[in-house]
This record gives C-alpha cells, structure tokens and sequence, in this order.
C-alpha cells in the first residue's frame, strides 16, 4: 500500500486538489494558497502537465493529433515524474507545505477512461507517495461547463474528450466524457481517502470548509517560514 509523506517520515506536507474541469478547484487551491502564505507558512504551488522538461512535446502532440492514450499517459507521466523529482519531493523534503492543482488521480481516471488498463497505469505512477490531504470538488456537469463557457468562448478539444469521438457536438461530448470521468473519481474516493466538497456552494462557502480541514489535519505552525529559501 502506497504510503503518504507524511507516513514516509517527511517533514513537510503535501496537498492536492481534484475534479472535473470548470468544478473550481483551482479557484480554491489558488486562494488556500494566499491564505497560507499570509499566515506566513512556506508554500509551493504546482499544476498538473507544467514540466518545462516535456511541454513543447505535449502541445506540438496535441496540436498534430499524434497521441495515442498509450502516448498520451506516458508523457503526462513523463511530467508528472520530472516535476515529482526536481520539485516536491525536495520541497516536502524541505518542510514545505506543497500544494498540487491535480495530481496521480487525474491519470487514473483520464487515462482509464481513454482506455488504458487501469492496472498499468497505477504501476506507471507507483513511485509517488499519496498526498496527505486530497480534495476533490464535485460539482453538476452543467455547471461545470458553464462555469468554463463563461470564461472563453468555447471548450477546449480534449476537455472535452473529442478525441475519443463520443460526439461531433463538443458540449455533449464534454458531458459524456466528464461524466465518464466522474465515475472513476467516485470510484476512487473511498479508497484514497478524498475530502468530498460540494462545489455547487458559493466560492467563500467552499473556502471556509477547505481552510478549516487544512487546519485540522495539517498542524500550520510547523510550516512557517524562517527566511530560508530553495533554490529549484
């Protein structure tokens, strides 16, 4: 069974936040994350599919339709393990309370549902320890999709799964594909232990909710910051 960091002995903690495009997780690790700063505490913030290492990669893939499910998980792993080695590992390492926009779950639910066998894809990111707190903001699919359409005039190509040609109409194939995806992160819950959020609340309602978890299980004082710095 996969330990978490701080079950490994590390002295910083790491959280991370899941859910289905436009549910507002990133609204509200954004906002956790000046909340803690405020408090003074040493934070990192870092988001799924950012690796400096892969991402020309990624987009020129993306752009060309050249990825395959099989490709497609292996350079999300690519940068999540280049991330995972150069910045949060050593961070917890450092004491730092590191928080994750995304993290192994996002695989396990997009690459399962694009058709990767659930089994293989655990054993590609069986080198990362579990999160000490994992969030998951589970919001109605419409909106969700609203809440993106508001935003920018229309959905991105794989947001909303039209690679895997569920629908020629990108809102109903968003529905189907978040929906697919929905079913493998409810399925995931239990067994990794996800604090559930209702994300139909108003931003300040979830806000208040996440700040008084993080303070119940992550003990704040250990983490504030003494004037050190990390060079990444």
């Amino acid at each position: 069974m996969t330990k978490t960091f701080a079950q490994l002995g590390f002295p910083g903690r790491l959280i991370a936040v899941e859910g289905l495009d436009g549910s507002g997780k990133s609204t509200q690790i954004y906002l956790l994350k000046r909340w803690l700063e405020l408090q003074g505490l040493k934070v990192f913030f870092s988001e799924w599919n950012s690796s400096q290492l892969v991402k020309s990669a990624t987009s020129k893939g993306k752009k060309q339709a050249l990825l395959t499910p099989t490709t497609f998980s292996l350079i999300h792993a690519t940068d999540f393990a280049d991330r995972y080695e150069r910045q949060l590992v050593p961070l917890v390492r450092a004491g730092y309370v590191v928080l994750c926009d995304r993290y192994v779950f996002t695989a396990f639910a997009r690459d399962t549902v694009r058709g990767c066998p659930p089994e293989w894809v655990r054993k590609l990111y069986g080198f990362a320890a579990h999160p000490d707190l994992t969030f998951f903001f589970k919001a109605h699919l419409e909106i969700s999709l609203q809440r993106i359409l508001v935003g920018r005039p229309e959905l991105k190509f794989f947001e909303a799964g039209m690679d895997l040609k569920l629908s020629t109409d990108p809102e109903e194939s968003f529905r189907i594909f978040q929906g697919r995806l929905l079913e493998q992160y409810l399925a995931m819950s239990t067994e990794f232990n996800f604090h559930m959020v209702d994300a139909n609340q108003s931003i300040e309602v979830q806000q208040s909710l996440v700040r008084e978890v993080v303070a119940s299980r992550i003990h704040l004082g250990s983490y504030v910051d003494t004037g050190l710095t990390t060079q990444l």
